[in-house]
């Protein structure tokens, strides 16, 4: 067969994205061919840094070059990326790729701790990434972040005063906590949370993002609501812990994306706490709060498992002295960073196969 670039996609036409189920080349993440001599070269755009089926796509490209071609050839391959999104022309946040709720059905069961370190493990894999707190009366982003007592600045745009979001370790971010005083207690009633988290979105310079997580607050609120009205979500990650009342919980925060008038679609589930592991017995796992609950909540919905998260005490500290664990080598930081693959996997599925979700518009 007489190598060209045509017929080079039409090789390539034979391998598929593993996960979307679709052939490289009408997915448009083929680009750029290059023929010199007996050297080939090409870019393959993966749908985001964070793919953990890089290699395995690369050589199944190989194989079929060299299936049509032989091996004289030199295939020069460069794996890249960018980040899918269905948010054509969105009249807010329109930098924005990926809008990600991260809920959870009660308190306590580490949902913040797991918004922060996925936040911090995106950006480690390279997407640019920003994480907005809505627990407005609760806010914990600053101090897991050791940011505490910072101020965002302000600018003008226009008529308009924009908040500039405070950046560590490569994550943008937004809390009520960089607003008022540390130790102050925020009593707000609902319609005044609801404003904050408007503003958080509407008023900030977020720029050019990936992916904005939203931590929310425990249970099914106002804020919730106000976040489905206000900007189309791509998806939703429910944290849960394995036992009973925490599963129970879990159901409803799921059941509520899944409601007709609200129909974000659900990533996937987290199980965090899934098992306690002491520092000096790292192959050992005790199950102190039961076993696989957050995988049957899954199996349930029929929605992906997005994997285990260890109680560890590391995580404790991490959280504590600002500095996440997904930074610190070791079980923890495997866990995290498997858990973003996981999810930006995910969204990369969803944008490839389900429809936009729309701004809720509900009636009184």
């Amino acid at each position: 067969m007489q190598l060209t670039v045509e017929s080079i996609k039409k090789s390539l036409s034979r391998v598929q994205d593993p996960d979307i189920k679709r052939d490289l080349v009408s997915l448009g993440m083929i680009q750029g061919i290059h023929i010199e001599g007996k050297k080939v070269s090409f870019k393959v755009v993966l749908t985001t840094p964070a793919c953990p089926l890089k290699e395995v796509i690369k050589n199944n490209c190989i194989e079929a070059l060299e299936e049509d071609y032989g091996t004289d050839w030199e295939w020069d391959i460069f794996m890249t990326s960018q980040v899918t999104t269905v948010r054509d022309a969105a009249p807010i946040l329109p930098e924005v790729k990926n809008i990600v709720a991260i809920a959870s059905g009660k308190g306590g069961v580490g949902k913040s701790t797991t918004s922060v370190n996925l936040a911090v493990a995106l950006a480690q894999l390279g997407a640019k990434v920003g994480l907005i707190d809505a627990d407005i009366s609760g806010p914990s982003i600053p101090t897991m972040f050791n940011v505490e007592g910072e101020q965002p600045a302000v600018k003008k745009i226009g008529e308009k005063n924009v908040i500039i979001p405070i950046t560590q370790y490569g994550v943008k971010m937004m809390s009520i906590g960089f607003l008022t005083p540390t130790d102050s207690a925020v009593v707000w009633r609902g319609p005044m949370a609801s404003s904050a988290l408007r503003q958080f979105i509407s008023d900030v310079e977020w720029g050019e993002l990936d992916y904005l997580l939203i931590d929310l607050p425990p249970g099914t609120s106002d804020i919730h609501l106000t976040m489905v009205q206000t900007v189309p979500v791509t998806g939703a990650v429910i944290v849960t812990t394995p036992q009973k009342v925490a599963l129970a919980d879990a159901n409803k925060g799921l059941s509520m994306f899944r409601q007709p008038q609200i129909n974000v679609p659900v990533l996937g589930v987290v199980e965090n706490m899934a098992y306690f592991t002491p520092e000096e017995l790292p192959e050992n796992k005790y199950y102190l709060f039961g076993k696989e609950g957050g995988r049957k909540l899954a199996e349930k919905y029929q929605v992906p498992f997005l994997g285990e998260i260890p109680i560890v005490q590391s995580i404790r500290e991490s959280g504590d002295t600002g500095y996440p664990a997904v930074l610190k080598n070791g079980l923890t930081k495997d866990a995290y960073m498997q858990l973003a693959e996981e999810v930006a996997r995910q969204i990369a599925i969803r944008n490839a196969s389900v429809a936009k979700t729309e701004v809720v518009e509900i009636k009184a």
